[in-house]
């Protein structure tokens, strides 16, 4: 793509996109390119949706990867050559709506028990004790950890937002630990092989895929499903779903209100009608005649 490469590199880097969004389009707009062995300057509507169509139907890719390659094609005409009406007709598929996969305390102390490295116990300890993100524990600094107040500040997460979260007396006890074994160098509170760089998020969802093997789990668990299980097992010790909100960071009500329908505390609250008849049967009451 040359010269419309650093165009769209430049352009990205300018509206303050993370590294993951701009090298995500970047990647998928080469990809488009390289598909057809043109630039994207010389094609229109039609190559798009071939290109689209080419993933759907030949590499049957899920709708959650044809809405990446739209929103990157969508950036690509509109914003860096002004032709938005090659991409105005272009609809994203819909997602199917899945419950997030939520571990069980047994299997979290499971799968803490099959890590052997300090340095990963305290990153999955850290995550699913704050409901913290892959990439913010990557990112945490050894500042951001306020033993004083008891908080961990969390700076520009998803969406450019400072937060804080809870940082537990156990946790930090296994934080400090962690701290006196390893001595992190830099200013890293995980940092990587080079100290002036944090552990990536590659190695930290390697080192999780090898403990949940070893520790037998079945569920198709990643690193992300420790939040999950952050949200919903506060959510069953009575938090206020408010207070799960903020600690999550999200901005909206309703984001939130799904871990409602994996926590067992909800779901214990309902009777199901099944067990209202056999109640009713058991007192002596007698079931209406079906009206003829």
């Amino acid at each position: 793509m040359g010269e419309l490469y650093n165009r769209m590199k430049a352009e990205c880097l300018l509206r303050g996109l993370s590294p993951n969004t701009y090298n995500g389009h970047l990647c998928r707009c080469r990809r488009f390119a390289k598909h057809f062995m043109r630039s994207p300057a010389e094609m229109g509507e039609e190559e798009v949706r071939r290109f689209l169509l080419h993933l759907a139907d030949v590499e049957k890719a899920g709708p959650a990867k044809q809405k990446s390659y739209i929103g990157a094609l969508k950036f690509l005409y509109r914003e860096i050559l002004n032709r938005p009406e090659v991409v105005e007709n272009l609809k994203n598929p819909k997602l199917p709506s899945r419950l997030p996969v939520v571990l069980s305390r047994e299997e979290v102390l499971a799968i803490m028990e099959a890590i052997a490295s300090i340095k990963h116990k305290a990153i999955v300890a850290t995550s699913y004790g704050t409901g913290l993100r892959i990439a913010e524990v990557a990112a945490l600094k050894k500042t951001d950890v306020d033993s004083q107040r008891m908080r961990i500040y969390v700076q520009l997460g998803k969406g450019k937002k400072d937060r804080h979260s809870i940082l537990s007396p156990l946790l930090l006890e296994l934080l400090r630990e962690y701290y006196q074994k390893s001595r992190p160098k830099g200013d890293w509170l995980f940092p990587g092989r080079d100290p002036l760089r944090h552990i990536s998020t590659a190695a930290i969802s390697l080192a999780f895929r090898k403990a949940i093997k070893k520790a037998g789990i079945q569920k198709k668990a990643t690193f992300h499903s420790l939040r999950h299980s952050f949200a919903t097992h506060l959510l069953e010790n009575g938090t206020d779903i408010r207070i799960v909100q903020q600690l999550l960071g999200h901005s909206s009500i309703r984001t939130t209100v799904r871990y409602t329908h994996v926590s067992n505390a909800f779901l214990k609250t309902v009777e199901s009608p099944w067990d209202a008849l056999q109640k009713l049967q058991s007192e002596g009451g007698k079931p209406c005649k079906p009206k003829k």
